[in-house]
């Protein structure tokens, strides 16, 4: 799908290696287990919540901030987790060897003590903003120790674990404004998530050495692109259902201008991959890449004109499905 043999090929990039920590001590290395630069993805579960008026409150507001906070407490105890089970195959990456548990910096008793200081504090929030959180939020944290115990050796099972911590994210949105679940916009972002999760393992193929993750055994280049192809096309068209039977004017008007948005992020993403082989790490792509990270914001600011717009802060809008039947 990305091969361009009518392009003289050129030599792919190496993964870009995470440089060694600037001296700080072994609090600095604490925090780095906690992967700070990760947190960028727990704010995924924010715009779908969004799309309902009644959220746009001071209450609603802090508790989708508290959820964030949450799933981002969540998510470091899972790669403190991760960290300490992959230490020795981390030594053999040329980025990860730098991490504090594989560099030898953090003992594995410290690293342990610190996931369950993290644990406690995110127990105690649950209960003090939302009981029910603790349902999307023990699933995720589930889910994870079975992929740190082996799920993540076994191709294709492993995507869509890696996927699911999206998905749960935004459910985690949802019941922390007492929500029902939009599901149509839930599955297409998740499917979404597969494309970046297939395309991290297309670069591992080119940049890594499969010994570092025994699942990229199971897969080729041709293969990963087939399975990018279908969750791109699923995906994209359940954003595209959902936005065309959301309530009006809300879905009428925002389809013409998020969906050409969301396919530019997308391609954007996609060439990235096929180009230059991307990041080791997706994140890093997606926040550092300059049109990516437009087509975002551009996103959020055109569907909060299109809240003041419809709400009447600017005359109100006509509802063009309303007014067919006339």
């Amino acid at each position: 799908m990305f091969d361009t043999p009518t392009q003289a090929p050129t030599q792919p990039a190496g993964p870009t290696p995470e440089a060694p920590p600037p001296r700080g001590g072994p609090v600095r290395d604490l925090i780095r287990l906690l992967r700070p630069y990760q947190w960028v993805k727990n704010t995924i579960m924010v715009p779908l919540p969004l799309l309902h008026p009644q959220i746009w409150t001071a209450r609603g507001m802090l508790h989708l901030a508290a959820a964030v906070v949450v799933f981002t407490l969540a998510s470091s105890v899972v790669y403190i987790a991760n960290d300490i089970t992959d230490r020795k195959r981390d030594r053999l990456h040329p980025g990860k060897r730098h991490r504090p548990l594989a560099a030898g910096r953090v003992s594995v008793s410290a690293a342990a003590f610190t996931g369950g200081a993290v644990a406690a504090a995110l127990a105690l929030l649950i209960v003090l903003v939302e009981p029910l959180l603790a349902v999307p939020v023990g699933a995720y944290l589930a889910l994870n120790l079975a992929y740190c115990l082996g799920l993540k050796h076994v191709p294709v099972v492993e995507i869509f674990v890696v996927a699911a911590g999206f998905g749960l994210r935004l459910i985690t949105g949802y019941v922390s404004v007492q929500l029902d679940t939009s599901w149509w916009p839930t599955l297409g972002v998740y499917l979404l998530a597969t494309v970046v999760v297939l395309g991290k393992r297309r670069s591992e193929l080119e940049l890594t050495d499969p010994s570092h993750r025994p699942a990229l055994r199971g897969y080729t280049k041709p293969f990963v692109d087939q399975l990018v192809l279908l969750s791109a096309g699923l995906g994209v068209t359940m954003l595209v259902f959902f936005l065309n039977t959301y309530e009006p004017p809300y879905g009428v008007w925002a389809a013409p201008v998020l969906l050409p948005l969301t396919l530019l992020g997308l391609y954007r993403y996609l060439q990235i991959v096929s180009t230059s082989g991307g990041d080791a790490d997706p994140v890093r792509t997606l926040v550092r890449d300059r049109i990516i990270v437009a087509t975002a914001v551009l996103s959020l600011l055109a569907w909060i004109v299109l809240q003041a717009v419809v709400h009447g802060t600017f005359g109100g809008v006509p509802d063009p499905v309303a007014g067919q039947g006339s």
